[in-house]
């Protein structure tokens, strides 16, 4: 299933995309009361709606959303965290240079960050070096704590497109990276979650970037330096996740700031970050006057 939250006007709704439409989930569940893709999963809800899917496909196609009518959010707007990994694939520490981590190099952004697809983004005016990375994420499905590598795919939801735009003048100003990481929309996501029967072995979910049409970055999963059965395992051991926390996974080679000469992002930059099993994730750039 193609997950998705969307606003016909009424607010944000819980979705699911398919060939007719958008459809409304909660309704298509028999819960008109329900809003969120968040409050879906974290009720353990998708096996039900999977299931509503085929037997009210009738009533379903009636009652379906044309895409182009709707407006479609972040997957999931509000997380209860959103997890990085930096430096998480091979050939991004080969780039720089730089040894292979002996653990999850985590850091954080926060609600602000999160941008849905088609959602212009604009550039913090307290930097002039602002880079792209394109990543896949992925979110929780239910809670999880201490939980061991080979049960920890039980625990996914879904996988997602983000792009950690980095903000590379302001994530070095202190030994954490975390002012170059938090600037508003720098997390743009989607344009849905993809369950993990459509989104294929996490181990070879295909990821590139191009930028203004011209490709810059290209990579899988397979790459990876910590799996996604790792990582959940890794930070479930230091935290608990909950439903619906974002975790993205880190970026391949060919970031701006690797490059020479170096790439920084401009006003009316095109950036899309694609997948053969996720879809496109589309943002354009501005610097506001």
């Amino acid at each position: 299933m193609k997950l998705t939250t969307f606003d016909a006007g009424e607010g944000p709704r819980a979705g699911v995309l398919t060939e007719d439409g958008m459809l409304d989930a909660w309704h298509l569940i028999g819960n008109p009361g329900g809003t969120g893709l968040r409050e879906l999963i974290a009720g353990g809800h998708l096996e039900r709606l999977r299931t509503a899917l085929i037997e009210e496909a009738a009533a379903a196609k009636a009652a379906a959303f044309s895409p182009t009518s709707v407006t479609l959010l972040p997957p999931i707007p509000d997380p209860d965290k959103i997890i990085c990994i930096g430096l998480n694939y091979r050939s991004h520490a080969e780039e720089f240079g730089l040894e292979l981590p002996k653990a999850p190099t985590v850091f954080a952004k926060y609600r602000n960050a999160l941008a849905g697809d088609g959602q212009p983004v604009d550039l913090p005016a307290a930097s002039e070096k602002v880079d792209f990375e394109a990543e896949i994420a992925f979110v929780i499905g239910r809670q999880a704590r201490d939980v061991p590598a080979g049960a920890a795919l039980d625990y996914v939801a879904g996988y997602t497109l983000l792009n950690d735009l980095s903000a590379r003048d302001l994530q070095f100003l202190t030994p954490q990276w975390m002012p170059g990481k938090v600037f508003d929309g720098s997390a743009p996501c989607g344009p849905w979650l993809v369950t993990p029967d459509e989104a294929g072995p996490h181990d070879s979910i295909g990821i590139s970037l191009t930028l203004n049409g011209e490709k810059m970055q290209g990579s899988d999963s397979g790459d990876l330096i910590f799996s996604v059965p790792e990582l959940v395992s890794h930070l479930s051991r230091w935290m608990t996740l909950e439903p619906g926390d974002i975790i993205s996974t880190g970026t391949p080679s060919g970031v701006g700031s690797a490059r020479k000469p170096r790439i920084w992002l401009q006003d009316g930059d095109e950036l899309v970050v694609s997948s053969p099993s996720l879809g496109e994730l589309r943002t354009t750039i501005r610097r506001q006057a």
